[in-house]
């Protein structure tokens, strides 16, 4: 299927390839768009959307931030703060360093939740795996 509105320019890729590479759904990522959180660089002429390697790394952060728990709006949050990096104006850059040291420090607690809860679920196998030995 080569039509000539379906073709895009070299470095972009279509929502599938998008998909593919983040490892994620095309439902997922079309939600995403519907919410503003991922915008698509461009559309092809039959309305096509149409992804660079900016919007995959766009996409990696938020596929990064979701296992942490962090909510959709949170997720804006902080890329209004990638997006406006670097920054010219030292009030606002300085701002910027804020929130995103905020963002890290709540990251780092989050993953710290999640250690302990994967330490809890290990410790829960090894009780199963213990019932089931005394099974025949």
């Amino acid at each position: 299927m080569n039509h000539e509105d379906d073709q895009h320019d070299a470095g972009t890729m279509h929502i599938g390839e998008l998909a593919d590479r983040a490892g994620m759904s095309l439902r997922t990522i079309r939600h995403y768009d519907e919410v503003g959180l991922l915008v698509p660089s461009g559309r092809t002429a039959g309305g096509f959307r149409v992804y660079t390697e900016q919007d995959l790394q766009r996409l990696l952060v938020i596929r990064r931030m979701k296992p942490l728990g962090f909510s959709l709006e949170e997720m804006g949050d902080l890329l209004s703060i990638v997006d406006g990096l670097p920054g010219t104006d030292p009030d606002d850059t300085a701002a910027r360093a804020a929130r995103l040291d905020a963002f890290l420090e709540d990251a780092r607690a989050r993953h710290a939740k999640l250690v302990e809860r994967a330490g809890m679920a290990e410790e829960f196998i090894g009780t199963l795996s213990t019932l089931r030995q005394t099974l025949p």
